[in-house]
């Protein structure tokens, strides 16, 4: 299961760069809308890295 573990840590960060992309982008074109989906996606992201790390260690 460490395939899985690692698939979901390069998964959650590629969500957490997105989020913080589309956060940066929303805070500069005003757009609240964008900048919360990016936050929500970054912490998403930061959640399934977690989950990641959590799965390698107790290896399931």
């Amino acid at each position: 299961m460490t395939k899985l573990s690692t698939q979901d840590q390069a998964d959650g960060k590629i969500h957490e760069v997105k989020g913080a992309v589309k956060q940066k982008i929303g805070k500069l074109t005003e757009n609240s809308d964008l900048e919360s989906e990016g936050q929500a996606e970054k912490i998403s992201g930061k959640a399934q890295q977690v989950l990641g790390k959590v799965e390698k260690v107790f290896g399931n």
